[in-house]
């Protein structure tokens, strides 16, 4: 029987991601190539080139062309040796994690070929790889366990046993009167003492916390794309005019007002449901319901790889990437742990 450490199941889950995030980016990688030469892909390339920043690179179609073609097959390379580590991380591969590490800024940087959340994702799991408990698993040590917070206070008797015997008084009743009750002193002295029960452990403040950002986060993007969306559908006239005032040259680009609504829609029925299912899950972590933290923990995972990849284009994606950032480390915190075990 091997003494090896039981595996965590944050080393599980982070293997799975990268082996099945790079599967699904080789996949990518082969479609993307092959559209390379579409007319579709081509007319969005020359626009780019036609408008700033594309205009003063100095490019000419060809040359986008084969960066993009570079880019992808290096996707590709990396994403099939992420694969293959990932199964030698379950092993206890120390230099699986390390060549991981390694590969987490190429794949990152040519992924974005390939839509890039697919590559955040993986590299994401790749981070996980070098936090507690899997740290101390590829060093061959087991866990040192949370010590839970006391449930009785010291000295406290516990619930099996029988109450001690009441102190005998210390000096002699005085009489008096024939058939005088007895004090109220010697009277509390032989009263039996109620069975004390021990509380559940209390819910740990960092739990607290990350269903409060989840709660708080989730809510307020359902609203603010709900009201968008309702703007949009009760006066399209509007917001369309004000939208082509911020951007003229978004007719040029060719982005119908129907593309626009069904985009503004299907996004909000994504985030709807995405968000709602995160409160769900919040529910269930705040209920002491084990897969409800899982739940949790992965959807915040791929919520900010998500926002990482948007904030590249839009600056204000920072704050939800922050917020997810904060909501995983909460949840991977020791004393969270311990409480669901």
């Amino acid at each position: 029987m091997s003494d090896a450490p039981p595996r965590p199941r944050q080393v599980t889950l982070a293997a799975g991601m990268i082996m099945g995030g790079s599967a699904l980016i080789v996949a990518m990688v082969f479609e993307r190539v092959a559209g390379l030469g579409s007319l579709e892909t081509q007319e969005s390339i020359q626009t780019f080139l036609s408008e700033p920043p594309g205009d003063g690179l100095g490019l000419d179609l060809d040359g986008v062309t084969t960066i993009l073609r570079l880019l992808a097959m290096g996707a590709g390379a990396c994403a099939t040796a992420a694969a293959i580590l990932g199964y030698h991380v379950l092993q206890r591969s120390r230099s699986a994690r390390l060549g991981l590490a390694v590969l987490a800024g190429p794949l990152f940087v040519c992924g974005m070929a390939a839509g890039g959340f697919l590559s955040a994702v993986v590299v994401a799991a790749a981070v996980m790889l070098w936090f507690q408990p899997a740290r101390d698993w590829f060093d061959g040590k087991t866990p040192a366990p949370v010590e839970r917070e006391r449930t009785t206070e010291p000295g406290a008797p516990s619930v099996f046993q029988a109450p001690p015997p009441p102190p005998p008084p210390s000096e002699p009743r005085s009489m008096t009167g024939f058939g005088a009750a007895p004090s109220a002193a010697w009277t509390s002295t032989v009263t039996p003492t109620a069975p004390r029960t021990t509380p559940e452990a209390a819910r740990p403040l960092p739990l607290l916390w990350a269903c409060i950002v989840t709660w708080a986060f989730c809510s307020l993007a359902i609203f603010l794309l709900g009201m968008s969306a309702l703007v949009l559908l009760a006066a399209p006239d509007l917001v369309f005019d004000e939208l082509y005032k911020q951007n003229p040259d978004l007719k040029a680009e060719g982005l119908s007002e129907d593309q626009i609504r069904t985009a503004t829609l299907v996004l909000t029925g994504v985030v709807t449901v995405w968000g709602g299912a995160a409160m769900v899950f919040a529910g269930q972590a705040f209920r002491r319901v084990r897969w409800g933290r899982t739940a949790l923990l992965v959807s915040a995972a791929l919520a900010g790889a998500v926002a990482l990849v948007g904030a590249v284009l839009n600056i204000a994606l920072a704050i939800p990437l922050a917020a997810c950032l904060v909501t995983v480390s909460l949840l991977l915190r020791p004393e969270v742990r311990a409480w669901f075990s």
